[in-house]
């Protein structure tokens, strides 16, 4: 019925190591049941290969690090990962590489592991993503072990001018300033105090001097020469991407005798400049915008299966998305019902969004074809999933329950548990209770607001949740009010 995924790097939704590597709570309970030798392996496998589609807003690192205290795992896997020749040379993808290891070392360390403790400092004084072990310890660390470690990270920068331009560098792109602050402070090496403390004041002084000359590049004052501006923009190779900004120019400098030039350039000008006419018409509520939008969005390689899309279609797609006119939304309505393009997904995303119950069978049509032909992964998937959740469509559960077992994005499972929660009567008594122990924060706290206590297994869990200190406070805000004595229903 459905497009499965075709990511090969995740495996089936069905087996133990795919469970995990998509972050659900299923994942957990299955290892917990599984031979151990088994369960380590699938676990190993996750951490040294990290599964997120995009691991910037996913996460992972809580999960593991709590089934690797429940399995007693060890750490001899992650110290081989960790300092593999590999670490050193990869050290362009040492993010990638390593980033959800040692962020595993981080939670292990929360619950007390002092040998995850200790790795963790080797690693920031040898590793080459140093910088991610030291945000680690940065939270967790206490003061004596932070500063044990400044003459060895600072030994890192040459005392030359390269590596001061290095090390500040280093310094201000820190995302937990502590491990910092303490070695410019520490009176045990008063060396390392003032090297610190002339970086900070040479930092400050470059960055006056920079916003006082900037050398950005400027529009002339007309409507001609920002559309001109603009189309240099687009034919510069990776060059700056610049419709916004010459949006926001045009606003300040069309006026209505502009009006046949913009028009003109929306409908046939180069790619960039039209793209940007575009985009000021569609944010002035212009009457003709729609028709142009239409214009610009009809091309044949604009279909509904997820491909690129060629600059223009996206910029009208992106334009019309912003818009937020009733006569877009009647627009919207057409084209939903009579479009198949891109161009009719995205008047359905708009229906998702601002849409009334009217709308239900539009979005709900919009999503079936999108599973259906995109796959439980695509990111069109995300806003027509939180529609059909906000219109309450119930007849979209089958489908919904197909995404959240197949989708490898943990965030999209999450929205579709929200979705599932308002539309599938069998929520709290079937997904909400292993969402107790799913990946992500706000995944567990729909779960403890609706998971049914009639489950043995549900009051046991919320428990352990209220005194885990790992724990988020969102999570353990919604488990205090499920185990309050004056908590009531689901359940």
């Amino acid at each position: 019925m459905f497009v499965d995924s075709v990511d090969s790097d995740i495996a089936p939704s069905g087996t133990l190591l795919g469970l995990l590597q998509r972050g659900r709570g299923d994942g957990t309970l299955h290892a917990l049941a599984a031979p151990r030798t088994e369960a380590l392996s699938a676990l190993r496998h996750c951490v040294l290969h990290d599964p997120r589609r995009d691991w910037q807003i996913e996460h992972r690192s809580l999960y593991y690090a709590r089934l690797h205290m429940e399995l007693d795992a060890g750490l001899d896997d992650i110290e081989g990962h960790l300092f593999h020749r590999d670490d050193l040379v990869l050290t362009e993808a040492a993010e990638e590489r390593t980033g959800l290891a040692l962020s595993v070392l981080g939670h292990l360390v929360s619950y007390g592991d002092k040998g995850a403790l200790r790795l963790l400092r080797r690693y920031a004084v040898a590793g080459a993503n140093w910088q991610w072990a030291l945000d680690e310890l940065a939270v967790r660390d206490d003061d004596s072990g932070l500063r044990a470690l400044g003459s060895a990270i600072l030994a890192r920068f040459p005392p030359t001018s390269e590596g001061d331009a290095a090390l500040g560098e280093a310094a201000r792109n820190a995302f937990e300033p502590r491990p910092w602050r303490l070695w410019a402070e520490d009176p045990a090496h008063p060396e390392q105090a003032e090297r610190l403390r002339l970086l900070q004041e040479r930092g400050n002084f470059d960055r006056w001097q920079r916003q006082l000359h900037t050398q950005g590049p400027r529009p002339g004052w007309s409507v001609r020469e920002v559309l001109t501006w603009a189309q240099e923009g687009g034919e510069q190779p990776a060059g700056p991407h610049r419709e916004a900004a010459a949006a926001r120019c045009l606003a300040a400098v069309a006026g209505p005798d502009d009006r046949p030039e913009l028009l003109a350039a929306a409908r046939s000008g180069p790619d960039a400049c039209r793209a940007a006419a575009l985009r000021h018409l569609a944010e002035r509520g212009d009457p003709d915008a729609l028709d142009l939008i239409q214009e610009a969005a009809t091309d044949p390689a604009s279909g509904y299966d997820g491909a690129p899309l060629p600059p223009v279609v996206s910029s009208a797609l992106a334009s019309f998305a912003r818009m937020r006119s009733v006569a877009a939304l009647e627009r919207a309505r057409q084209w939903a019902a009579h479009r198949d393009d891109a161009l009719g997904l995205t008047a359905a995303q708009m229906l998702a969004t601002r849409g009334g119950q009217q709308d239900a069978k539009a979005v709900l049509g919009a999503l079936r074809r999108a599973v259906r032909e995109q796959g439980p992964d695509s990111d069109d998937l995300w806003p027509l999933v939180d529609g059909v959740g906000r219109l309450t469509v119930h007849c979209a559960a089958p489908v919904l329950r197909h995404i959240y077992r197949e989708t490898a994005s943990s965030q999209l499972r999450g929205r579709t548990a929200r979705a599932l929660a308002a539309t599938d009567p069998a929520f709290p008594a079937g997904f909400a209770i292993e969402c107790l122990w799913d990946c992500e924060e706000s995944t567990r706290e729909l779960a403890a607001e609706h998971a049914t206590t009639g489950d043995a297994r549900v009051v046991e869990r919320l428990r352990r949740l209220a005194a885990d200190p790992a724990e988020q406070a969102g999570v353990q805000s919604a488990v205090r009010g499920r185990l309050s004595p004056d908590a009531g229903p689901p359940g």
